[in-house]
C-alpha cells in the first residue's frame, strides 16, 4: 500500500526549514517510514522554491523508492508548500510547556512530539530517544488532557515540563546535527523561485481584494444604518411603538430544554446490528458517559433509556457525580422523563468501514467526523488511547481520516488498495461496540 509525502516545516535553531515527510506505509508485508534525505543527512530547505528545485532534479535521496514519488516531481511550488497542520516550531516547545496543560496546548506539544519521534526513529537518534523516554507525560500526550488531571496529572505535567526545561536543547542540537540543505540546479532555483514569488503575490491580491471587500461591506452597513435612523425620525410615535415593541418580541430568547439546561445530553449509536441510546455530558471539556469503569449503559429506544435511569440511575454510572443528575433522576423517577436525541447528537458507525474501503471519495465528512468524536470520547472517558495512536497521522487510518475531516487541494490523496485503513477501523468499532453495556 503506498501513502502519501508530505511537505514539512520545522522550527529549529538555524531557522525555519522545510523538507519532504512519509508516514508509515506498508510494502511487501513491511512497514516504512522515512524523510528526505540520504545516509546520514536529512535534507532541508529554506523554502518551498529551493525544494521543488531539489525534487525536481535530484533522484538520489531516500524517497526515491517510495511508491508515490513519482508525483512528487511534478508538483508546482504552491502543492510542496507545508500547511498549517504540517508545521512543527521545535524551538517553541520550552514555551508550550510553561502554559497551562489545556487542550490546546496539548494537542500542539502531541503533534510536535509525534513527528520529533518519528525524526529519531528514521535518523536513529538514540540522545532524542532518552530524552523522550525520560518523563512519563511524553507518552501520553496523545490521550489528551484527561492524563493531566488531578494531584498525579499535575505532577506528570510538572514533570515533563521540568524535563523540557532541562534537555529540550540536547533535541534541537540532536536534530540539527543531521540537517544538511544540498545545493540545487541555479537555473530550475530560478525558475520555481519566480512560481514562488507569483503564487504569494496573487495570495497577497487576494487577501487584499478580500479585506477591501470586507470595508465596503463594513461602509454599506453603516450607510444602511444612517439611512434607517434618519427614516426612523420620520415615523410618527405609534409606528415607533409597534416597531419598539416588535424588536422586544424578536430580542426574547428562545426557550431552553431540560437537557441544555442539565448540560446532559441524550445520544443515539446506529451500529450494524442494532440503534443504541445513552447518556453523555462534558464537564472541563473531559466527556462522561452514562455508565463506569469504560462500560457505557445503553438501551435499544428513548423509553427503556428512560425506565433504566429511573430503576437504576445512581448504580455504577459516573454522571451520578453531575450536579445536575439528580434533576435528570427525579424526572425519570416521576415519569415526565422525555429522552430527544439532537441531529448532532446521533452517530451512524454502520457502513463506513465500505465506505473507507472504497476510499475518501466516497466517505461523508459528517458522518466520519461525528464517528471520530464518538470513538474518541469513549477512549477518553475509559482512559484508553488505542483511539488516538490509530488515528494519528503517522497511522495509514489517520492520515486518510486526517484527508476526509481536513481537505487541502495541495495534498496528495491516499493511494488504494485501503484494506489496512478498513481493518483498523473496524477494530476500532469493535472495541467499541464491546464498551457498551446492553440494559433490559
Amino acid at each position: 500500500m503506498s501513502q502519501d509525502i508530505v511537505s514539512i516545516e520545522l522550527g529549529l535553531p538555524q531557522g525555519d526549514l522545510v523538507t519532504l515527510w512519509a508516514p508509515r506505509w506498508r510494502e511487501d508485508g513491511e512497514e516504512w517510514e522515512a524523510f528526505l534525505g540520504h545516509e546520514d543527512d536529512l535534507y532541508a530547505f529554506p523554502d518551498a522554491a529551493h525544494l521543488a528545485a531539489f525534487v525536481r532534479t535530484v533522484d538520489e535521496h531516500d524517497l526515491v523508492d517510495h511508491p508515490a514519488w513519482d508525483v512528487v516531481p511534478q508538483l508546482s511550488v504552491p502543492e510542496l508548500l507545508p500547511d498549517e497542520a504540517h508545521t512543527y516550531d521545535l524551538v517553541g516547545v520550552p514555551e508550550l510547556a510553561a502554559e497551562e496543560p489545556d487542550t490546546w496546548t496539548i494537542g500542539e506539544l502531541a503533534d510536535i512530539i509525534s513527528i520529533v519521534r518519528s525524526l529519531a526513529d528514521v535518523c536513529e537518534l538514540d540522545e532524542v530517544h532518552e530524552v523522550l523516554n525520560s518523563a512519563a507525560g511524553f507518552s501520553v500526550l496523545e490521550q489528551g488532557t484527561f492524563p493531566f488531571t488531578g494531584r498525579e496529572g499535575e505532577k506528570l505535567w510538572n514533570d515533563l515540563a521540568e524535563t523540557i526545561a532541562e534537555r529540550w536543547d540536547e533535541v534541537l542540537d540532536a536534530i540539527d546535527d543531521v540537517v544538511y540543505t544540498p545545493e540545487v540546479d541555479k537555473a530550475v532555483l530560478d525558475q520555481t523561485t519566480d512560481e514562488l514569488a507569483a503564487f504569494q503575490a496573487e495570495s497577497a491580491e487576494a487577501e487584499s481584494a478580500l479585506d477591501a471587500e470586507d470595508a465596503d461591506d463594513v461602509d454599506d452597513a453603516e450607510s444602511t444604518k444612517d439611512d434607517e435612523d434618519h427614516d426612523a425620525d420620520d415615523h410618527d410615535e405609534d409606528e415607533d411603538e409597534e416597531e419598539g415593541d416588535d424588536e422586544e418580541e424578536e430580542a426574547e430568547p428562545e426557550p431552553v430544554g431540560f437537557w441544555a439546561e442539565v448540560g446532559i445530553d441524550p445520544i443515539k449509536i446506529i451500529t450494524a446490528e442494532a440503534e443504541y441510546y445513552t447518556l453523555r455530558c462534558y464537564l472541563d471539556d473531559e466527556p462522561i458517559f452514562l455508565g463506569t469503569r469504560g462500560k457505557i449503559k445503553v438501551a435499544k429506544s428513548p423509553r427503556a433509556l428512560a425506565k433504566h435511569v429511573a430503576q437504576h440511575g445512581n448504580e455504577d454510572n459516573d454522571l451520578a457525580e453531575v450536579s445536575t443528575w439528580e434533576d435528570v433522576a427525579n424526572k425519570a423517577t416521576d415519569g415526565s422523563l422525555e429522552v430527544e436525541v439532537e441531529t448532532d447528537n446521533t452517530y451512524v458507525l454502520q457502513g463506513l468501514a465500505d465506505d473507507i474501503g472504497e476510499g475518501p471519495d466516497a466517505v461523508d465528512p459528517v458522518q466520519l467526523d461525528l464517528a471520530v468524536e464518538l470513538l474518541n470520547d469513549a477512549a477518553d472517558w475509559a482512559g484508553d488511547k488505542s483511539v488516538s495512536e490509530a488515528l494519528a497521522q503517522s497511522e495509514s487510518l489517520g492520515w486518510l481520516v486526517s484527508f476526509v475531516l481536513r481537505p487541502d487541494p495541495t495534498r496528495l490523496a491516499p493511494s488504494p488498495p485501503f484494506e489496512a485503513e478498513v481493518e483498523s477501523w473496524q477494530a476500532l468499532v469493535e472495541a467499541f461496540e464491546e464498551r457498551l453495556d446492553l440494559q433490559k
